[in-house]
């Protein structure tokens, strides 16, 4: 369990590239990283910050179905097009960041100690 922290201040802590930010008050309460969004789906919690490679529009219909409070795209992956329509169709919150999905996380693990 992290601090109290919403999706704006994390991306301004990681320095993230807002995609997508149509809820930025949403409060992140902790981190998961995947790449399979079928385990993705059955394993991230409402809340966290999900980290992946993925980039396609079915990483919106996962993020929605787990309710997280964003997603962030690691190693400088773009979303394409379909991604971004449907992130902002559905309130996903959607960042960016050129750095890996390890880093990332640990980053994000640093959080919770502030």
């Amino acid at each position: 369990m992290m601090g109290k922290m919403t999706v704006r201040e994390l991306g301004d802590k990681l320095n993230l590239t807002a995609f997508c930010l149509p809820n930025p008050d949403a409060e992140v309460t902790g981190g998961y990283v995947g790449d399979l969004l079928s385990w993705v789906m059955g394993r991230a919690g409402e809340g966290q910050a999900w980290i992946t490679i993925m980039s396609n529009r079915n990483v919106a219909a996962v993020a929605q179905l787990t309710e997280v409070a964003c997603v962030i795209l690691a190693e400088g992956v773009q979303p394409d097009s379909d991604l971004l329509t449907a992130a902002e169709a559905h309130g996903i919150n959607l960042l960016g960041s050129a750095r890996d999905s390890f880093t990332l996380a640990v980053e994000l693990g640093k959080r919770n100690k502030e």
